[in-house]
Order: structure tokens, then C-alpha cells, then sequence
């Protein structure tokens, strides 16, 4: 029987009319992207744009324990269509607003489910919907991505365990891209979201996944070469035991034959693919505008902002008459440089919990942690506190309310390094009762945000990216340039990234090397300014030491100043792996930054778009002429420019641009 069904869904991968079947049509409200759902022997759908095929017929089922399949041989009960153009609040986001315009199909089957679809401007999405009121358990999900050609794509790949499929369901989510094509994919390897494939003409398919509950994360694979992708799900844990880093986590050691549980009705994540070109998958919106409202009503409590941090710069400070570390008198020093400079927050990382005892309440002798939160109080700094996953799981509702109460802002969580179903319940309820206490949320060690941060909207950051951290022990081979220029056009489709920026030890690609205790960065100083403006983070890490900070006054003026959310953002071009302008306005003025890979460029900037009009006044952060040899070097001006002329820009290689644009006033 199984067989059976394998080959009837793998038959609507030929041609539609092969089978008799009913089909139906969703266009997007602009009708360049058109959707074809095929309901006959199996569920499948297929884009073009334009009219020209952009995924061929694909299908999507879900198996469940009971031996049916919702998607084999579907009978339509009943069919729905719906448009919707509105405004959307996005207050923690890069808009304050964002436009929700789509064109809507439900097909309601018999046995309980449904299947919706939504076409936007920028892509196409699809979610199953459950209306069985008995409990059930999910033994897979077909999704499958079928291109006409050999198209070539930009993966992540799981990083570790390469040929061991079990093996990479534990994973940090953090990796470089590599560039092939679908035939060639490693077919031992998963591919964890978002990526991106190459449709041709200019035209890119950015697959990911929103909305994400209670749900394991989708992963891609190739096993055979085809022109396809198909979708893996880690199996539901049946066996977990403490351990992994510094027994922080929970291991799986054992699974089940079935990937997720179903206790009530309930709509499953969205699929999404993101159809446009290099500047339209920097700047889409689907991964929000897909993911459940917010559950909070009141948010005025939520303060974004940035964060003096201690890890990365490895709590090297000095010109102090005390030893620095993970004592008091560090961490108020800490409070006294983010005060000074107006920093909104201070971490204690890793280091301030008894290690090795999951506990949360058990705080090392060094540390007067009331005395810090008070002392933090009063200088108008909050404090976030680290805690690795299960430490926080394992007590969450006593912890929350403890440290709440102590007056701690938020919690940076760590190494879940999962995104089974078990896990991304996980996500969610730290989020629901880190909000009942009144906690912001930092979701270090997990998986994209998947719309996360739209239904929860205290999480103001996710990691689920190969960041700045990962200089602290990279080898020169790692090309971190050339990531930082791809991360916007995929990475960033599904969220804000706790990317933690802001070196100011800058390295050319000749002279870069990683240092563990006194990390640099690979590129330029003003490629370490811009990221504040081309990444999308919330909640924003100022990850080196104060006394390098202090030293480079100019610098940390512009870092400590910048806004980290906007009331608009717009992307003034790109090319993905290469370089990316980004535009964002706070109020009425406009920061333009830009970033380049290892190659040097000019760019002219058409800044109408903008729709500024005249005379500003801009203060400009750019490469310094012997950038490419010291990468340090730079030079900050404070000009008015005419808008209505290109913004010339020369990237150093490694290179950066950031320039403030006021009214002038």
C-alpha cells in the first residue's frame, strides 16, 4: 500500500493532465505569479511567473497513524477565496507597519482537514489546517520542491555528521553557504531553511518555512539528483537524557516511528517560497506577515535596544585597579560604560550559574547578582542573564518569577540545538511565560525565528546564524565576507539574527586569524558599522571589550546612537554573495549602509526612493584609502549632499558604508 501511494504521488510530478483531476487557479494581486492547484489523484501545485514555470507540479501530503493520507486521492468538499489588503502594527520589526496584500484559496476536504493557499506580489505559501477533534500522531509530511531545469542553489548545509542523516537532527544552525546545483547536492547531508535556488532571468525561489509551533522544523535533502527538493523531518524524541555541552542539554537517544503529535485542531506551518529578485528576497515580509498574531496585547513593556556584551571579548578590560572576569566589579563597570554611552542593556553570558549544574539558582561566589541588578537600576542599564536550555526549561515558571522580580530584563537562552517538535513547543512557551513575568527574550542556540517573533513579540532575537562569534576560532579558509553579503538575501527572510557585530579589531583577508581571548573581525571597520544597518536585530550586541570602545570614540558614538528597529526599511540594491544597500528610516531620518565580499566596488545609490527631496545633511562613515592594507582605517565627514544626485560609494575589499541623512535643520 505504501508503495502504492509513493508512486501516485510521484506521478504528479509529470503533468497535470496525466491525471483526472480538478485543478484551480490563484493568481497574486499584481497576476504575475500564478498558482495551479491539482486535486486528483494526489494534492499538488505549481508556479509560474509570468507564464513561465517557476516550480513544476509538486506534491504535499501529510500520513497519519491511522493508515490515511490527506493529499492521496483528495475530494474537495468545498472551495473558498478571499483578498486581503491591510496594514499590519510591527513596532519591534523593521517597519512600524507592515502590508499584508494577498489573494487566498481553501480547498475544505472531506476527513476533517483543508489545505490553504496564499499568493503575494512576492511569493507563494501553502498550510494544511486539521479539524479532527481526536488526537492523532503525524508519521510524515510530503513537501516537495520540483524546478523545470538543473537550477543552481544556495544551501546551508548541517554542518556536522555528514553522512549521518540521524546524526544531524542536532545541529546549531550555524553554517556557510555552499553554492551548487540540485543534481549535486549531498544527498548525505540535510539542508536546514532558508535557502535558495536560481530560477534564471534574474529570478530567485527562497524556500522557508513560518509560523512554526509545536511542529518540527522542515530540513531539504536531494537523494538521488533529481531537480527537486524534498523535505525531512526529525522523528518525535521518545528518550532524552541531560547532557551535551556542560550538561545543559537535553539528548535525544532514542525516537519515534512518527514525527508529531496532534492533540486538537490545529493549522500546521506555512511553506513558503519567496519568488523575486535578489533586492525583493532582501526585503520581504512573508515570514512575518504568514506567523500568528501576537498574544500580547499590551507590549509597551518591551524594550528593544542594545547590549553591552562580555563573552566574545572575553572580559578584557583595562586601565582598572581590579582583576577583570566574571566578578561584580566587572559587570558594574560593565553598567558604567553602557550608562555613559547610553546602552540600554548589560549580559552577564555564560560563567555568572555554577557550571555543570543546570541551575539557575546556584550563582558562583563572585557574583553579588541583586547588588548588580540594583546597581544597574539605578544607572538606568537593565541587566539580561544567560541560561542554557534546560537550566531554563527544566524550572522556567521559578526562574521567570525569581529573577523578575529581582528586576533582570530578559534571558539570553542557549544551545537548544534542535528544532524537533518537542523543541519548538519549547520556543513558544519560554516565550509565553518569560511574557507572563514580563521578561524580554533572546533565543540564542536555536533555529530561524519562523515567525516566532510576530506571535511572541517579547523575542526580540534569534541566532540560527554563522555570526561574529565564530571569528573567535575560525580558520583563515572561512570566508566571512562572503556569508555577511548572502545572509540578507536568505538568512534574513526569516527573521531577525543575533548576529553580534561591532569589532573593533579589523582584519584584511591576508592579515585576519583567529584569536579565541582578543577576537578581530575578517573585513573592514566600516563593514562592522554597517551591519547595524543591513541586519535586522532587535535586540543588538555590541560584542567588544569597552576599553576598545573607549578608545574609538567616533565609532562607538555611531553604534551607541543607532536605532534597532525602524519605522521603514527599504533595500536600494544588491546582488546576493556579493554586496547589498540597505535603507532604513527612524522617524525622519535615514541611515544608508552598505557592505561588500572580499571584491572592492563602486556603487551609485539612487536614493529617491527614499522620497527625501533636497538637502541633507549627512554624516558618512567610509573606507579609510588604505583600508585594504590596514583594515581599521577610515574616515568619518560630516556633509550636505543633494538627493536628488547618485550616492557614490567606494567599498574597500571587505569593505563598508554607513551615512546618517538628517533634514537640515
Amino acid at each position: 500500500m505504501k508503495k502504492t501511494l509513493l508512486l501516485l504521488a510521484a506521478s504528479v510530478a509529470c503533468a497535470f493532465p496525466a491525471l483526472a483531476q480538478k485543478t484551480y487557479t490563484l493568481t497574486s494581486p499584481d497576476g504575475r505569479l500564478r498558482t495551479t492547484v491539482a486535486a486528483g489523484d494526489a494534492l499538488a501545485y505549481a508556479v509560474t511567473l509570468d507564464g513561465r514555470p517557476i516550480l513544476d507540479a509538486s506534491p504535499l501530503s501529510l500520513t497519519l497513524d491511522n493508515g490515511t493520507t490527506w493529499g492521496i486521492a483528495p475530494r474537495v468538499a468545498g472551495v473558498s477565496r478571499t483578498s486581503v489588503d491591510t496594514a499590519i502594527p510591527s513596532p519591534f520589526y523593521r517597519s512600524a507597519e507592515v502590508r499584508d496584500r494577498y489573494n487566498g484559496l481553501t480547498l475544505k476536504m472531506r476527513g476533517d482537514w483543508s489545505v490553504e493557499f496564499r499568493a503575494y506580489d512576492d511569493g507563494v505559501a501553502y498550510r494544511f489546517v486539521s479539524r479532527a477533534k481526536k488526537p492523532f500522531n503525524i508519521v510524515s509530511e510530503q513537501a516537495e520542491y520540483r524546478f523545470p531545469a538543473d537550477c543552481a542553489v544556495t544551501v546551508p548545509y548541517v554542518r556536522d555528521h555528514a553522512g549521518n542523516i540521524d546524526a544531524q537532527w542536532r545541529n546549531s544552525f550555524e553554517n556557510t553557504y555552499t553554492e551548487t546545483t540540485l543534481s549535486k547536492l549531498d544527498a548525505g547531508r540535510l539542508i536546514f531553511l532558508p535557502l535558495v535556488v536560481d530560477a534564471g532571468d534574474g529570478m530567485k525561489v527562497c524556500i522557508t518555512e513560518t509560523d512554526l509551533n509545536d511542529y518540527p522544523g522542515m530540513y531539504l535533502w536531494n537523494g538521488d539528483g533529481g531537480q527537486h527538493l524534498t523535505a525531512r523531518f526529525a522523528p518525535y524524541p521518545k528518550r532524552t537524557e541531560q547532557g551535551g555541552y556542560n550538561n545543559l542539554q537535553m539528548v535525544v537517544k532514542e525516537r519515534e516511528a512518527f514525527i508529531a503529535k496532534v492533540e486538537a485542531p490545529r493549522t500546521f506551518p506555512w511553506r513558503v517560497a519567496i519568488v523575486g529578485t535578489d533586492p525583493d528576497l532582501a526585503a520581504s515580509d512573508l515570514s512575518f506577515l504568514l506567523a500568528a498574531p501576537s498574544k500580547i496585547d499590551d507590549t509597551s513593556w518591551i524594550k528593544p535596544g542594545k547590549v553591552a556584551w562580555d563573552w566574545w571579548n572575553a572580559w578584557n578590560i583595562s586601565g582598572v585597579d581590579f582583576r577583570a572576569g566574571i566578578n561584580t566589579e566587572t559587570y558594574k563597570y560593565y553598567i558604567d560604560f553602557a550608562a555613559a554611552k547610553g546602552i540600554e542593556y548589560v549580559i552577564l553570558d555564560e560563567g555568572w550559574a555554577v557550571n555543570k549544574k543546570a541551575d539557575l539558582m546556584q550563582i558562583v561566589p563572585e557574583i553579588d547578582l541583586p547588588a548588580i541588578v540594583e546597581y544597574g537600576r539605578q544607572k538606568g542599564v537593565g541587566i539580561i542573564l544567560w541560561a542554557g536550555y534546560w537550566a531554563f526549561d527544566r524550572d522556567m515558571d521559578n526562574v521567570c518569577k525569581h529573577y523578575s522580580e529581582m528586576g533582570v530584563k530578559g534571558f539570553k537562552v542557549d544551545f537548544m540545538d534542535r528544532d524537533d517538535q518537542q523543541m519548538t513547543a519549547f520556543n513558544h512557551r519560554a516565550a509565553e511565560t518569560a511574557a507572563r513575568y514580563g521578561l524580554i527574550l533572546d533565543l540564542h542556540g536555536t533555529h530561524k525565528p519562523a515567525g516566532l517573533n510576530r506571535t511572541w513579540p517579547n523575542v526580540l532575537n534569534f541566532e540560527g546564524v554563522h555570526g561574529l562569534e565564530q571569528m573567535k576560532w575560525s580558520p583563515e579558509s572561512v570566508d566571512q565576507m562572503k556569508y555577511d553579503a548572502t545572509i540578507p538575501f536568505i538568512r534574513q527572510a526569516a527573521g531577525p539574527m543575533d548576529y553580534t557585530q561591532g569589532a573593533m579589531r579589523n582584519a584584511t583577508r591576508k592579515n585576519y586569524r583567529p584569536v579565541n581571548s582578543e577576537p578581530m573581525s575578517q573585513g573592514t571597520r566600516c563593514h562592522q558599522l554597517a551591519l547595524y544597518v543591513v541586519l535586522d536585530s532587535p535586540l543588538n550586541m555590541l560584542c567588544d571589550s569597552p576599553t576598545n570602545y573607549l578608545r574609538e570614540a567616533e565609532c562607538t558614538e555611531f553604534i551607541a546612537a543607532i536605532p534597532t528597529v525602524w519605522d521603514e526599511t527599504r533595500i536600494l540594491g544588491g546582488r546576493m554573495g556579493e554586496y547589498i544597500v540597505s535603507a532604513r528610516r527612524s522617524g525622519d531620518t535615514w541611515y544608508v549602509g552598505a557592505i561588500t565580499d572580499w571584491t572592492p566596488r563602486d556603487v551609485e545609490v539612487d536614493l529617491a526612493p527614499l522620497g527625501i527631496g533636497g538637502t541633507v545633511e549627512a554624516t558618512i562613515f567610509r573606507d579609510g584609502v588604505n583600508a585594504d592594507r590596514k583594515a581599521s582605517d577610515y574616515k568619518r565627514e560630516t556633509i550636505r549632499i543633494d538627493t536628488v544626485e547618485p550616492l557614490k560609494i567606494h567599498l574597500a575589499p571587505g569593505g563598508g558604508f554607513v551615512a546618517v541623512l538628517a533634514p537640515v535643520r
